[in-house]
């Protein structure tokens, strides 16, 4: 592939989040047994690792060669045969008994933020997750469905289904701030983006062009955002995607 480093990892910077997760999870279905490879994040990849899991398996080998700044160096390696599960009904499977209960939000929002309209997620969990379930209540209000498809002791299966895209405009506002990301790498990008947010006040927008559709860092300000806001596309795509942020008045 074209975004192979010279040292044979690959470096899926250049893809956009939800393919970078088709790529390394169809790589790690054709991986061999006890075969690896090594691929390069902007940020921590660790959703991925449970998603990995969640498909395959308790067989992810999982190495990280470098960590933090715009670099993080991950080794994958398959350590078991496993057939992985094949999707029918839902999107992708998120399976949380296998993740640590304080990851669960990170992991959980990460992944949602890329779905498409229609799509669902499966999670699975130990115990009810309510906390999740009440994030999506306050944040995404008609605009997903919750259900619980099994609720047992020891099991609780959800599936979350993304009904609406986001688009949301508002008037009696100030732009006070425009600024174009694209030539920055994506740790820098998000760091602009979440200044830019503190130093605005209520009633004030900014404004930032993409080169791809920022609906993951949508979600994650949505799920984590103490304050309110509205988010609104001026331009979609193909090449550059523009959007007015709002932060509301409580």
């Amino acid at each position: 592939m074209d975004n192979k480093s010279e040292a044979g990892a690959l470096d899926v910077r250049v893809l956009i989040p939800i393919e970078r997760h088709k790529t390394l999870i169809q790589r790690f279905r054709e991986l061999p047994v006890d075969d690896s490879f090594i691929f390069i994040n902007d940020h921590d990849p660790l959703p991925l690792y449970y998603e990995f899991r969640s498909i395959y398996g308790d067989v992810v080998g999982w190495e990280y060669l470098n960590r933090g700044g715009r670099e993080w160096k991950v080794k994958v390696t398959r350590t078991e045969a496993s057939q992985g599960r094949t999707f029918t009904d839902i999107s992708t499977l998120l399976d949380l008994r296998k993740a640590h209960e304080g990851e669960w939000k990170q992991i959980v929002f990460h992944r949602y933020g890329m779905m498409e309209q229609g799509d669902t997620m499966e999670i699975i969990a130990e115990k009810d997750p309510k906390d999740i379930h009440g994030i999506f209540v306050n944040k995404f209000e008609g605009k997903h469905s919750w259900i619980y498809k099994k609720q047992e002791p020891g099991e609780y299966v959800v599936h979350i289904t993304k009904k609406v895209k986001s688009g949301l405009g508002e008037d009696g506002f100030s732009v006070v701030n425009e600024f174009d990301i694209r030539p920055f790498p994506p740790t820098e990008r998000h760091e602009m983006f979440y200044k830019a947010f503190a130093d605005i006040q209520p009633g004030e927008a900014f404004e930032f062009i993409n080169d791809h559709d920022p609906k993951p860092l949508y979600y994650q300000m949505e799920a984590e955002s103490k304050e309110p806001f509205k988010w609104e596309y001026l331009q979609k795509g193909p090449e550059e995607w523009k959007v007015r942020v709002i932060k509301t008045k409580g």
